[in-house]
């Protein structure tokens, strides 16, 4: 219903379907498979999400740590893409499944988070913020929410997708990756740039669509990211890790206005 008036008409929505990420690790007559994670996403740049997962959740440190990515099992209906993705992990990359320190089921709302997530970071990553670095203009980041929405074709189309997009200091949009969970958005966008050798990504500035989760801090500084904006608000526990490993968050990020919450030292205002 539009204006009061009724009428019919086809809408586009939003492709959301589970992903299975298994891998396989070991070496020799040793070498077996496993079921790591199910995550409700956006089919397209599944390979990059499955990387990027590893990546963001401390399983793998570097891309020559997996030696192939492949759709395995068959699909479950024709018109549906492949739902499950085997990573094949370096015979040399040790992994004790007995040491995850929590279950990787995660559904597109939300993602996990817990005191396992905050010692990944703390046991995991060498990438952390260097302080000072790099510094963004308060005038030139009122540009990232419309060039962010403006490079998003799914939600043109959908209005039902969140969005992770990599920035240079100056503005510029270097990279995106949409999905219905904004943590998947995010492994995508950090999957693509471990494949490329761009991690550690310190010198540029990632915003997202919707709120500053805490899983979404997390993944951030695993891939050294110093700057995390966002549409929305940050969470109490997103703001208490970004202030404990020295990352610059914004929220609330507007044309005209923006909350800075942690990390002011890296926003340049007018005088």
């Amino acid at each position: 219903m539009e204006s009061g008036a009724l009428s019919r008409h086809d809408d586009q929505l939003a492709v959301e379907e589970p992903l299975e990420i298994r891998i396989a690790f070991g070496q020799g007559p040793e070498r077996h498979q496993e079921s790591l994670s199910v995550t409700m996403r956006t089919p397209g740049s599944d390979q990059e999400l499955a990387i990027g997962f590893l990546f963001t959740e401390g399983i793998i440190s570097a891309a020559n740590e997996v030696l192939s990515t492949r759709f395995v099992g068959t699909q479950w209906e024709d018109d549906m893409q492949y739902n499950s993705i085997l990573v094949e992990l370096a015979p040399t990359l040790a992994f004790d499944s007995q040491q995850l320190s929590r279950h990787f089921y995660t559904a597109s709302s939300c993602g996990v988070c817990g005191k396992g997530s905050i010692e990944l970071v703390k046991t995991h990553t060498c990438f952390f913020p260097i302080e000072h670095r790099p510094t963004i203009a308060a005038s030139a980041l009122r540009l990232f929410p419309e060039r962010l929405r403006s490079a998003q074709p799914i939600f043109s189309c959908t209005g039902g997708i969140h969005a992770a997009g990599l920035f240079d200091p100056n503005g510029t949009l270097l990279s995106l990756r949409e999905d219905v969970g904004r943590h998947n958005a995010l492994d995508k966008l950090i999957g693509a740039a471990l494949r490329e050798g761009r991690i550690p990504l310190r010198d540029q500035a990632l915003m997202v669509s919707g709120r500053a989760s805490f899983e979404l801090v997390q993944k951030a500084l695993m891939a050294g990211i110093p700057i995390l904006m966002a549409v929305g608000a940050p969470s109490s526990l997103a703001v208490e890790l970004a202030q404990e490993y020295g990352m610059t968050l914004v929220g609330f990020l507007r044309e005209n206005s923006f909350n800075v919450y942690t990390g002011e030292n890296r926003i340049l205002f007018d005088a």
